[in-house]
């Protein structure tokens, strides 16, 4: 269970002995990921997907976010021929339910990684570097880092930043909402981003040491 505030999400990592038919033989592993909110994650209750029959373009979305963002961090020939798969279910949401997500799915996914290396399925840690991501953006003209949802809703600019323990980067996600933004603002909340995820990373390791 990762918490970021009010924002609670529940990920889980199931291993396989399987991967996608389009690299069977390669001797790659595989890292992908579900993510879904729970009718009363949000204030007011919100419809389950599986009722209106198929996921929504938000939710397809993030969960690839998720998968690329993890993957980004592995090692998938040290990980060999098996698939490691993150449920990220969202219990309470208040903003950056998508950077919770990533963030708590890496810790799932180390988990599991030690778990296969005390089985001795796997030798060598395929997890060298935690992966971990953040939301910054600017609220009431200021910098602000982990925008929560009322901070989110009223931003003027808003981003996510996925990055990896040793601040090397992953994937950006920035946008304005009815304003601009300069050079030197975006790089305020990429230094704010970097120190966020400093944080995390050093949380994420101290819930996967033995």
């Amino acid at each position: 269970m990762i918490r970021m505030g009010d924002t609670h999400v529940l990920c889980t990592a199931t291993i396989e002995d399987r991967v996608p038919p389009f690299i069977k033989g390669s001797g790659l592993g595989w890292v992908t990921a579900e993510y879904g909110m729970l009718p009363r994650s949000t204030t007011s209750r919100m419809r389950r997907e599986a009722s209106a029959g198929k996921q929504g373009g938000r939710t397809v979305e993030i969960q690839r976010l998720i998968g690329r963002s993890l993957r980004a961090g592995v090692d998938r020939v040290a990980l060999g021929e098996r698939q490691i798969t993150i449920d990220c279910d969202v219990i309470q949401a208040d903003g950056g339910t998508r950077c919770a997500s990533i963030t708590g799915g890496w810790v799932a996914l180390k988990l599991a990684v030690l778990k296969l290396m005390k089985t001795g399925d796997v030798t060598t840690d395929p997890l060298t570097d935690p992966v971990a991501a953040v939301s910054c953006g600017l609220y009431a003209g200021q910098p602000v880092l982990d925008l929560d949802y009322p901070e989110d809703s009223e931003a003027g600019v808003d981003g996510n930043f996925i990055m990896t323990g040793s601040k090397r980067l992953i994937e950006i996600q920035m946008s304005a909402e009815g304003s601009t933004f300069s050079r030197d603002q975006m790089n305020q909340l990429m230094d704010l981003a970097e120190i966020g995820v400093s944080e995390l990373a050093t949380a994420q390791l101290a819930a996967t040491s033995a």
